[in-house]
């Protein structure tokens, strides 16, 4: 493969996890127009996140094994469509159990497209290159993460939700169509059967090593999940203020993602992740001294999202690291930690409100951060002490 094709088949990859990623963040902004059209409570619309984050932990690994001996060029075309035709399903669900459960075959279709997309990324760079090769093409989560929440919420309420979807669905075409031209029809790479997640599973020092991410998006998710409210209470900030906030935290996201891949390249994944955590550890205390200067909260936004994002591409490179066999099911593993950490982090926030107050979030979260560095540092023990 030239360097010409590498760099296509990469871009194409990124576009396909945009889609994803829209298709994943563009809820958030659907939640009140969903409610009103089912006549439900914003609480029961939020359930199409809750189940789609859930399936997508419990699935992203089976799946990701069951089509472990399919072409990588049929996998990713083939879960994408299953992911089009989803949100199309979700599009015409006429009652909130049917949306549920084209919930679940969305969040199907994502679990197996993104690490399968990893893996792909993974096989075509070299060592020195692999951590930016596979943060740009996580690049496009980033990016959607960025436009899909107020560009969701901005055609929710001009076309309303259900057009919004077949938007989302109408993306994936040529994205699959992409994907069918530029992703090598012989291209090699590991087949795996269910014995290999069960091997994984069966792994304790590897689980202990993707409990990372667990523990890592858990620290985020306490101040992140509430970071609207808190904003409003702290700040005395509006609609427009919070928006702007939440722009420049996905711009940090972003931007996080490059630095992440960069540093990994330049410093290896163990040394940027335990940077990035420490520093990360310290920032989000900050936001239980809220209510601080607009020029200080700014950047201090964008700083504390790109210590945060930055982190995917050292602990994938780090995990592939670690194993000789089930590199797919390893990264659908992490995959799915993201979602099961999400979880996680949202309720201890929760409860760190009701309990102590909203002003507790960002030490709450600093704590979770900094258990997290532990588990990284014991992690890393673990595995040198296997290797030795």
């Amino acid at each position: 493969m030239t360097e010409a094709e590498r760099a296509r088949l990469i871009g194409v990859l990124a576009a396909g996890n945009f889609v994803i990623g829209v298709g994943a963040f563009v809820v958030i902004g659907l939640l009140v127009p969903l409610s009103n059209g089912f006549g439900i409570s914003p609480s029961e619309a939020g359930l199409v996140l809750t189940v789609y984050a859930f399936a997508y932990a419990i699935l992203s690994p089976l799946l990701v094994t069951l089509t472990g001996r399919v072409g990588r060029r049929r996998v990713l075309v083939a879960s994408l469509g299953l992911f089009a035709l989803a949100n199309l399903g979700s599009a015409l669900a006429p009652s909130p159990d049917l949306l549920l459960a084209t919930r679940v075959l969305v969040a199907a279709g994502s679990g197996i497209f993104t690490p399968s997309a990893a893996a792909v990324a993974a096989a075509i760079s070299t060592p020195e290159t692999r951590g930016r090769t596979l943060a740009q093409v996580f690049f496009g989560i980033t990016l959607a993460q960025v436009l899909g929440v107020p560009v969701g919420r901005l055609l929710a309420y001009t076309i309303g939700w259900r057009a919004t979807l077949l938007v989302v669905a109408l993306l994936a075409l040529p994205c699959m169509i992409l994907l069918w031209r530029f992703v090598p029809r012989g291209l090699a790479f590991e087949p795996t059967r269910l014995s290999t997640l069960g091997a994984a599973l069966l792994d304790w020092r590897g689980l202990v090593a993707i409990g990372f991410t667990v523990s890592f998006m858990s620290g985020i998710y306490v101040v992140y999940t509430y970071l609207a409210p808190l904003l409003e209470l702290r700040m005395g900030f509006g609609g427009p203020g919070v928006s702007a906030m939440l722009l420049l935290f996905g711009i940090g996201a972003v931007l996080g993602n490059l630095l992440g891949g960069r540093m990994t390249d330049r410093l290896g994944p163990g040394p940027t992740l335990r940077i990035l955590v420490a520093l990360h550890t310290g920032l989000i205390a900050l936001f239980s001294l809220l209510p601080l200067p607009v020029p200080v909260l700014a950047p201090l936004v964008v700083v504390w999202s790109a210590t945060g994002w930055a982190f995917m591409a050292p602990q994938q490179i780090r995990l592939l690291g670690r194993q000789n066999t089930g590199q797919a099911v390893t990264l659908a593993l992490n995959a799915a930690a993201i979602y099961v950490g999400a979880a996680i982090g949202s309720a201890l926030g929760a409860g760190v409100m009701s309990a102590a107050g909203i002003g507790w979030l960002g030490l709450a979260g600093s704590a979770v951060c900094a258990l997290a560095l532990m588990h990284l540092v014991l992690g890393d023990r673990l595995a040198a002490g296997r290797d030795g």
